[in-house]
């Protein structure tokens, strides 16, 4: 079992609004994300917040379990935002604009030399 440190936990609480930001994210992990802060502000609980240290066990438990469901997607997000795959965005579009170029074949060459 791998050791988490409480600084690891910290990252990755603070890369959630990266997580939360990107498009790439599958929609039912952003709402996983959802319902662990619904579930922290509701006033329901499995152990009422009444019984002070152990009213909050609960949320710490479901938290982790987020933290640790998305280990590996929030991993990415540690120095800020990921780093954006624009191989998508623009393949088969013409991106070169304002440059004039020609075109030569190789066999043309062979031709005006024989």
């Amino acid at each position: 079992m791998q050791f988490i440190s409480f600084r690891v936990i910290l990252k990755r609480i603070k890369a959630l609004p990266f997580f939360m930001k990107d498009k790439t994210v599958p929609l039912r992990k952003k709402i996983l994300v959802v319902f662990g802060i619904v579930y922290l502000f509701l006033p329901v609980d499995l152990i009422p917040p009444i019984l002070f240290p152990f009213g909050f066990i609960d949320d710490l438990i479901l938290w982790i379990y987020i933290l640790w469901h998305l280990k590996d997607e929030l991993d990415s997000y540690w120095e800020g935002e990921k780093a954006e795959d624009l191989s998508k965005k623009f393949r088969g579009k013409n991106i070169v604009e304002g440059v004039e170029f020609k075109v030569e074949d190789d066999n043309d060459d062979k031709k005006d030399k024989e």
